[in-house]
């Protein structure tokens, strides 16, 4: 089952590799990893997303808490959350193909962001299920490179 950790650490050079080093140590493969100052300039959060049954995330929570420079670790799966990912993605394109493709940039709300004669780099940010879709839907008319960002989380508001 996949897990979304938000971990809050220390923001200065280094601590990403130990994080990540402890990840690799005990043999968990990260599937997706984001990091960005805070609000606090002094504070970093980390949006993990880590594959394990409840025990290895309790595990790994553990782990995390010990580190001097982790401040929290909240496991956000389960909770209300407000989740995203951006994507770029080149598709080829031809005179045939333009407008089809076009369309399909339409429905999934995302945008062009770069237009060439044989290709189209378009953005596109949702839900990791959304992004998989398009990236699904594209395929057919020639995906030529992908780059997502990994999955951000914050948990609701209270209503």
């Amino acid at each position: 089952m996949l897990h979304t950790l938000a971990v809050l650490v220390e923001n200065y050079p280094g601590v990403l590799i130990r994080v990540a080093g402890l990840f690799a140590r005990r043999g968990y493969n990260i599937d997706s990893l984001t990091v960005c100052q805070t609000e606090d300039p002094e504070v970093s959060r980390m949006t993990i997303v880590v594959n394990g049954d409840n025990q290895i995330i309790e595990q790994v929570r553990n782990q995390l808490s010990k580190l001097v420079i982790v401040h929290s670790v909240t496991d956000l799966t389960g909770e209300s959350v407000v989740d995203r990912e951006l994507a770029l993605i080149r598709v080829e394109v031809s005179a045939e193909t333009r407008s089809v493709v076009l369309q399909t940039v339409e429905v999934f709300r995302g945008r062009v962001v770069d237009m060439g004669r044989s290709n189209i780099t378009i953005e596109l940010t949702g839900d990791i299920a959304k992004i998989d879709a398009f990236v699904y839907a594209i395929r057919p008319y020639g995906l030529l490179e992908l780059v997502r960002t990994g999955k951000i989380a914050i948990l609701r508001s209270e209503v």
